[in-house]
């Protein structure tokens, strides 16, 4: 194989993308204090990722799995068995601290409290970084949605940065910095996601090309890789959104995340004063609306298919609410509904973006735009319905498609399951992902109909997998009912739907939720062939269950009280 180009010479290249004077004033002293308190942990060596405590953070080995304890090989990038566990290791525990979303927090820590031993740190890591990863050699270059995200922190850690005297010295007067950031774009450019994996992983590599191209545009390309980038985003963005604002993976976590990096991205485009179609504005605006429209009274969306705890942008310290700090950074750029549930926490994100993002709409920048007057409990394009009752009732009926794309790579074959929390803890509860790689047994329960509060026929999933990140037969479900606004009067919220994944037979459900008596009734009716069936409730971790015959008393505790329930099964 021939080596990889150089990038080409550049000369008296500065960094413009600056925050604006003022912006980290802005940030609430309590967010601050946190970030503080993450970023001396980091200092001290510490970080945990997908519930692996790690402490080596000090001096990392890039290549390193804490989990399986093995160490990836070297070699060219695209020969790396990176989905063999048994020859490289946990690749999500690897691929996690090279998006550099530390380095990110460890730059704001020092944009906040001008300690130079941040700046310091995060300078030693990125020339390790980039001395031991050289370009399309090893694990670090297999993946675009990695390259995509670590350009995006780069751009941040720059900016974040930039009071340092050593930050030019660190990035555009470094040739081996420009060589790095070249090559991530050009690998974008070669390699991009296209067909079946246009989902998230494209988004995130529009993303942070697009935001290199704006911030560290100093090469020959840069702007030719600026309007790709651009048109890139905004259809992939569309094409990954429904109408009514939900991301099309029906997987909640891929909402934040798309929601974030275009948010990122957004902003890199108004400081740069790059002109955005008014669709991808929108589209945007849309998924904050569908946001603040689904999450429960503790602001928690829906736990639904797949989630990797993937962020597109991490400037804040643990304890800071994501969804919270996306409904704040809608607030500032989009400004919330009057239905808009409170956010009361704070977060150091949205002072930064909301300093860089124009507020919408401007005046003659964008048409006319009809956002809900009330707020929406039926999604009919994504199949998602909440019923809500008094006390904090909240249940999520699940009657939409299977998934995005032929492969449906994030779905569970979860159709017609319900998800029900009061006061926002889980009663019955989506269990979740669990994993993507290793344990492929774990891997195909977590996604099975078992595995979600629905009704399972002959021992089978709905939808035929075909592997981790495969469906080769999807259900097909439909809503016949959706009228959840019976309990908000006092009455009953109804909802009613089928799916057709068992073959020769059709599973029909009716939820109903009577605000009067606080009772939430689930009817099952298999219509075919006689079959054996099994249901499945999944409690919450914080549920307790007395189970006396086919009744259980279920009790929990919220904010020092103690809180009750009863299930009558069948």
């Amino acid at each position: 194989r021939s080596a990889p180009p150089h990038s080409p010479t550049v000369t008296g290249a500065r960094f413009t993308a600056v925050l604006p004077a003022g912006t980290v004033a802005a940030v609430p002293p309590d967010a601050a204090k946190r970030l503080v308190a993450e970023a001396d942990r980091l200092m001290a060596g510490h970080v945990e990722y997908f519930g692996v405590v790690r402490d080596d953070l000090a001096d990392p080995d890039w290549w390193y799995d804490p989990k399986t304890g093995r160490r990836a090989p070297w070699g060219y990038a695209f020969g790396v068995p990176y989905r063999d566990e048994e020859v490289v290791g946990d690749i999500k525990q690897i691929w996690e601290l090279s998006r550099h979303q530390y380095l990110t927090v460890l730059a704001a820590a020092y944009a906040i409290t001008g300690d130079e031993r941040y700046a310091e740190r995060v300078a030693d890591h990125l020339r390790s970084w980039w001395a031991a990863n050289a370009p399309l050699h090893g694990v670090h270059w297999t993946s675009g949605i990695e390259l995509g995200i670590r350009l995006l922190s780069w751009v941040w850690v720059r900016r974040l940065l930039d009071g340092w005297p050593g930050a030019a010295e660190l990035f555009e007067d470094n040739p081996v910095a420009l060589n790095q950031i070249w090559h991530h774009q050009r690998w974008l450019t070669a390699f991009p996601s296209r067909g079946s994996s246009a989902n998230n992983h494209v988004i995130a590599e529009a993303a942070g090309q697009f935001a290199a191209s704006c911030a560290f545009g100093w090469f020959p390309s840069s702007a030719r890789l600026r309007a790709d980038a651009l048109r890139s985003l905004e259809r992939h963005l569309r094409g990954n959104t429904f109408l009514s604002g939900l991301n099309r993976e029906l997987a909640t976590e891929y909402h934040g995340l798309v929601l974030e990096l275009g948010l990122a991205a957004l902003a890199e485009a108004d400081l740069a004063d790059v002109p955005v179609p008014p669709t991808l504005r929108l589209v945007l605006l849309r998924m904050t609306d569908a946001l603040a429209a689904i999450v429960d009274d503790r602001l928690r969306p829906p736990r639904q298919g797949d989630a990797d705890d993937g962020h597109g942008l991490v400037v804040d310290g643990a304890g800071t609410d994501r969804w919270g700090s996306l409904l704040a950074t809608g607030d500032a750029v989009f400004g919330r509904r009057a239905w808009w549930p409170e956010v009361t926490g704070t977060d150091v994100r949205t002072p930064l973006l909301a300093a860089l993002i124009r507020p919408y709409p401007k005046a003659g920048a964008v048409p006319p735009v009809t956002r809900p007057a009330r707020r929406p409990a039926h999604f009919a394009d994504a199949g998602l319905t909440v019923l809500r009752g008094p006390d904090g009732i909240w249940c999520r009926c699940d009657g939409g498609p299977h998934g995005f794309l032929s492969i449906a790579a994030h779905a569970h074959a979860d159709a017609l399951s319900v998800e029900v929390r009061q006061d926002g803890v889980d009663v019955l509860a989506d269990p979740g992902t669990f994993c993507y790689h290793g344990q492929p047994v774990w891997r195909r329960y977590f996604r099975s109909t078992l595995g979600h509060n629905t009704l399972q026929l002959d021992d089978a999933d709905q939808s035929v997998s075909g592997g981790p990140f495969l469906w080769t037969r999807h259900a097909r479900s439909r809503v016949l009912v959706a009228d959840p606004s019976g309990a908000l009067d006092g009455g009953t919220a109804h909802w009613c739907a089928e799916h057709d994944g068992y073959r020769r037979s059709v599973h029909r459900r009716r939820v109903e939720l009577a605000a009067a008596s606080r009772e939430l009734k689930v009817v099952d009716e298999v219509r075919g062939p006689r079959r054996s069936v099994r249901l499945a409730f999944h409690l919450g971790p914080a549920i307790a269950a007395d189970l006396t015959g086919s009744r259980a008393a279920l009790t929990w505790h919220r904010d020092g009280a103690e809180r009750s329930a009863v299930l009558d099964l069948p």
